[in-house]
C-alpha cells in the first residue's frame, strides 16, 4: 500500500468518470458542478501523471481510449467503494438516520409513492428519502454505481444484475377494455387466450412492463398494435378511444380508472403478472434501513391488491 502523497484524487477520478459518461468536457463539468476549464485541466494534470491519455478530444465529440475504458472501470469501482466507505462510517452509528436514495420505475412510481412517502417519513423521521423515477435499466445502472441505494423493480426484468432483495408483493394483471367490447359482457375471470386476435397495447420498448405484457401476448397468439404507449395513464386512455384492450397492473387500477371508464377482468389462477420487490446491490451500506422499510412498502402493496378482490 502506498502511503507516499498518491498522483490521483478522488476529485480527478470523479471528472474522468463524468467525462466518460457524458462524452462531454462540458457537460461533465456542469455535472460536477465546476468550471469547464478546472475540470479539463485536472484530467489533464491526471493524464500526465499517469502517462496515459484516456480520451481522444476533437471539436465535436469526446472518445474514451481502449487504455481509458480499463482506467474508467476502476475508477468506477473505487469512488463507489469510497462511497461506501463514507456511507459505512456514518451508518455506523444510527443505521435508520441520514439519506437514503431510492429508484422506482415509472409503472410503480405514481401509485405506490403517494402511498407510502408521508407513512415512511413518519415511521423514520431520522431518514431522508430521495426518490428516483427511471426506467429499469437506468434505475439499475445507478443502483450497481452506487447512485442509488437501493429500487423498487419487477424481479422478472431481465439484467437486474447481482443484487439482493426483498419481495413486496404479487401484482397481477387486469384486463382493460372499453364498456362495450365483446369482452366486457362478463366481469369473470379470463384466460391469456382471450387475447388472441385482440389488438393488445403495450408500453414502448425500454420499458419492463411492456416487455412482460408482450410475452403473454406472444404466449396467447395475440397481436400488439405497432404504436405503443409512453405510460399507463396513455394506455388507458387509448383504450377509452378504441384503439384496443391494454393489461393493467393491480397497483394502477384505482388511478387509471379512476373515473369508472374502463372495464376491468382478472385473469384465472396462475394469472400473468409481476413481482415488485426492493433490490440492492450486494454490501450495499444501506442494507439494514432497507430492511427496515421493507414492511411498510410491503403492506402498502398487499392492500391495494386487497382493494381489488
Amino acid at each position: 500500500m502506498r502511503l507516499a502523497p498518491h498522483p490521483v484524487t478522488l476529485r480527478q477520478l470523479q471528472y474522468v468518470v463524468a467525462v466518460a459518461d457524458h462524452k462531454s468536457f462540458r457537460k461533465a463539468a456542469q455535472a460536477c458542478a465546476v468550471s469547464q476549464p478546472a475540470l479539463s485541466s485536472q484530467v489533464a494534470q491526471l493524464e500526465g501523471a499517469l502517462g496515459v491519455q484516456l480520451f481522444d478530444r476533437d471539436t465535436t465529440r469526446v472518445l474514451v481510449t481502449s487504455a481509458g475504458e480499463e482506467f474508467v472501470v476502476r475508477a468506477r469501482a473505487l469512488l463507489i467503494a469510497a462511497d461506501q466507505l463514507v456511507d459505512e462510517a456514518q451508518r455506523s452509528a444510527d443505521p435508520l438516520a441520514g439519506p437514503l436514495r431510492l429508484g422506482v420505475i415509472p409503472t410503480v412510481g405514481p401509485y405506490l409513492l403517494p402511498e407510502v412517502a408521508e407513512p415512511l417519513r413518519a415511521a423514520f423521521p431520522k431518514l431522508r428519502f430521495t426518490w428516483v423515477e427511471e426506467r429499469t435499466g437506468q434505475v439499475m445502472k445507478l443502483v450497481h454505481d452506487g447512485g442509488l441505494d437501493g429500487a423498487i423493480v419487477a424481479l422478472e426484468t431481465e439484467g437486474l444484475g447481482e443484487v439482493q432483495s426483498l419481495v413486496l408483493g404479487r401484482d397481477a394483471f387486469f384486463l382493460a377494455t372499453t364498456h362495450d367490447h365483446l369482452l366486457a359482457k362478463s366481469a369473470s375471470p379470463v384466460t391469456p387466450q382471450v387475447l388472441a386476435d385482440q389488438n393488445v397495447l403495450v408500453l414502448e420498448e425500454g420499458h419492463c412492463l411492456g416487455d412482460q405484457v408482450a410475452e403473454v401476448c406472444s404466449r396467447a397468439r395475440g397481436a400488439a398494435v405497432d404504436v405503443r404507449g409512453t405510460s399507463l395513464a396513455t394506455l388507458s386512455q387509448m383504450v377509452v378511444g378504441g384503439a384496443g384492450v391494454t393489461l393493467l397492473p393491480a397497483l394502477s387500477v384505482a388511478v387509471e380508472n379512476r373515473r369508472g371508464s374502463l372495464h376491468l377482468r382478472p385473469f384465472v389462477a396462475k394469472a400473468p403478472g409481476r413481482t415488485l420487490a426492493l433490490v440492492w446491490r450486494k454490501g450495499a451500506p444501506a442494507h439494514k434501513a432497507l430492511k427496515a422499510i421493507a414492511p411498510l412498502l410491503k403492506e402498502a402493496v398487499a392492500r391495494t391488491v386487497r382493494e381489488l378482490q
